[in-house]
């Protein structure tokens, strides 16, 4: 079978048809760093992370760019309006603060990090030279008042708009920038020029005069300089399709780049029913979300949905993926005890599990087969078969490694290693009570016995009686 994508160009679901066999280009638009990571950053950054770590696991060698984009209309507001505040950070220094909080928040859930990840402002040469191309072919001008800002000719342009398939009449005017000097409200910012009352270190020399790039040219430039004119994939968030990502396709083809063969475009996230937004009140933010719950059942969560769905968040949303997830791990546990290690020659991804990713990514398909997988085991468990044990354990095993959830990897076991004191303490504490609760069964003390195991219950920990010895869990 070929892999499966959903082409938001296209809108079908097509083989992937990769530029260079064996490789895989992919370029993700990364995080504005204007504030604290949300649910939404972390959802659309595990979705790429997933179809990184399968492409991987198919053989395929795979180069991901994510940007930074560190420099913005509203990064350079956040920063003016904490200083009107007494604050003494510089926008650059907001940017940089505010880009580790991305970075942690995406190490803490098991994103690996990208091949490369450029910032916009280390790319402004690429940025102007882009601009100066699109000058030369006829689909940019500088800006009617005689200032320094430059724009996309969008009436220049006949496919202007192929991404969204909307026509040009249909759009809305671009709010990117002023209208002061534009042929056309629609036209879209490619270079913006330097105003009084932001900071000069916010500017750079041009051709045109001293500014900074437009939101759009950034992506182009650095797509195409660490992926080529033509590269494989383009992802991002729905909300970035327009006009985000139709002013990349419009600005790169006009400048006579093939850039990405597919877009994908992965779903928003929902609280309450309701889109989140900051306008709301409902963002849910990433540091929030690890408070709630481990890291590794966030991204359990997270990933759980299909990339192209809704994801619904619910006050429940978390306890429900920690049973889940709890059920993965018990069964894991259990086979451990009770067989020797799952080698290599078991950790086999099932068929299904491949035909379910190879289906333009359908995890929620593929969480079906882990779960089949594990009643498995855990009925061989209880008749006995070792063989069958160690078979479903190895696929399992197999499984979470592509989903980035085997809780035994080491990523994992360096964010448990924080609470290993607390768990030796408690863990001495249970065993110390099981300890008695097997003495007075066997002096047939069994009033003893109960009481010991309902203290446990009450206090949240379930006692399970095996052949091996008597096993704890928290509930």
């Amino acid at each position: 079978m070929k892999q499966r994508i959903y082409d938001s160009r296209l809108r079908e679901v097509v083989d992937l048809q990769p530029r260079e066999a064996g490789r895989i280009g992919m370029y993700v638009c990364g995080p504005t760093v204007q504030s604290a990571p949300h649910i939404g950053h972390l959802r659309s950054a595990l979705v790429y992370d997933q179809m990184r770590r399968w492409f991987a696991a198919q053989g395929l060698d795979v180069s991901l760019i994510r940007n930074v984009t560190d420099i913005d209309d509203k990064i350079l507001d956040n920063a003016r309006i904490a200083q009107g505040e007494g604050s003494t950070e510089e926008w650059w220094a907001l940017a940089y603060r505010v880009e580790q909080l991305f970075a942690g928040a995406y190490t803490a859930i098991g994103v690996l990090p990208p091949t490369y990840e450029p910032r916009a402002t280390a790319n402004i040469a690429e940025m102007i030279a882009l601009i100066e191309r699109l000058i030369e072919r006829g689909h940019a001008y500088q800006a009617a008042d005689g200032s320094a800002s430059v724009y996309f000719d969008t009436a220049s342009w006949p496919d202007y708009g192929a991404l969204t398939h909307q026509s040009r009449d249909q759009m809305e005017d671009a709010a990117d920038s002023e209208p002061v000097g534009k042929r056309d409200p629609r036209d879209f910012a490619l270079w913006k020029a330097h105003r009084d009352h932001e900071p000069f270190s916010a500017s750079w020399p041009s051709p045109w005069g001293r500014g900074r790039p437009g939101w759009h040219i950034e992506c182009s430039a650095m797509a195409t300089r660490y992926l080529g004119e033509e590269f494989d994939i383009h992802g991002g968030g729905l909300d970035l399709r327009f006009p985000h990502h139709e002013n990349e396709l419009a600005q790169s083809s006009a400048a006579g780049h093939v850039f990405a063969r597919h877009w994908i475009h992965n779903g928003l996230v929902n609280t309450g029913g309701q889109k989140m937004s900051k306008s709301l009140g409902n963002s849910l933010f990433a540091a929030d979300l690890l408070a709630a719950a481990r890291p590794i059942v966030l991204r359990y969560f997270l990933g759980s949905a299909h990339y192209r769905s809704v994801l619904e968040f619910s006050e429940n949303s978390l306890a429900e993926a920690a049973s889940a997830f709890e059920r993965l791990e018990g069964f894991l546990a259990r086979a451990a005890e009770h067989t020797a290690a799952a080698d290599d020659a078991s950790r086999k991804l099932p068929e299904a599990f491949v035909a379910a990713m190879l289906d333009d990514f359908g995890i929620p398909q593929a969480l079906a087969v882990l779960h089949d997988t594990v009643r498995a085991g855990n009925t061989a468990l209880d008749a006995g078969d070792a063989a069958a044990v160690t078979d479903c354990a190895g696929r399992v095993i197999a499984m979470l490694d592509v989903l980035g959830l085997n809780p035994n990897d080491g990523a994992w076991q360096q964010g448990a290693a924080t609470d290993a004191a607390g768990s030796t303490a408690l863990d001495s504490l249970v065993q110390a009570l099981i300890a008695d609760r097997r003495d007075a069964r066997a002096n047939k003390d069994f009033a003893t016995s109960d009481a010991i195991r309902d203290r446990l219950h009450a206090a949240g920990i379930a006692l399970e009686d095996t052949p091996n010895g008597t096993r704890w869990s928290l509930t």
